[in-house]
């Protein structure tokens, strides 16, 4: 009997070491996949110069599924943000925000906008926030928690307004 027991103990060693490994291995890649696809929209808004029309989208949509990138539950943390959504996704790609701020034309400081307009040396700038997705499906878990950490975030370069 005891040698009975010490293999199903082993047994379930391995078994948990397994499940980890794979655990960690689907994680790292469904990161990857969320990273690629910030840097790919990023790279797209500035390319667009900030203005991602039509065509700007098609190249996202057409990048995430290349990639196998479809996010689960994507939910942005406030009500200023806005979910993209594609022809092909209909449950929302990203989430961008659009933030505004003014600087003098010779600084590189940057303060939001309070509603203020500049004197006549400040220039109206804008940059977008963008957030992506870790796609992270673990049946009893992912129903119950919203885990904060799945979520990747990054920002383009400043562009300013006409």
């Amino acid at each position: 009997m005891r040698d009975a027991l010490g293999g199903t103990v082993t047994l379930v060693i391995i078994v948990f070491f397994i499940v980890v490994a794979l655990g960690y291995a689907a994680f790292n890649v469904n990161y990857t996949k969320a990273f690629r696809m910030k840097d790919k929209i990023i790279a797209t808004y500035e390319d667009y110069s900030g203005n991602c029309t039509s065509e700007c989208m098609k190249i996202i949509e057409n990048y995430a599924q290349k990639i196998g990138y479809v996010p689960y539950k994507l939910d942005c943390p406030g009500t200023d943000w806005h979910v993209q959504k594609g022809d092909y996704f209909s449950q929302g790609l990203y989430c961008e925000k659009e933030v505004s701020v003014s600087g003098n034309s010779n600084s590189s400081d940057f303060d939001e906008i309070k509603g203020k307009t500049g004197s006549s040396d400040m220039k109206l700038r804008k940059y977008y926030r963008i957030i992506t997705k870790i796609n992270l499906q673990v049946p009893v878990i992912s129903n119950i928690l919203d885990f904060k950490f799945l979520y990747i975030y990054g920002d383009t370069k400043t562009f300013e307004i006409e």
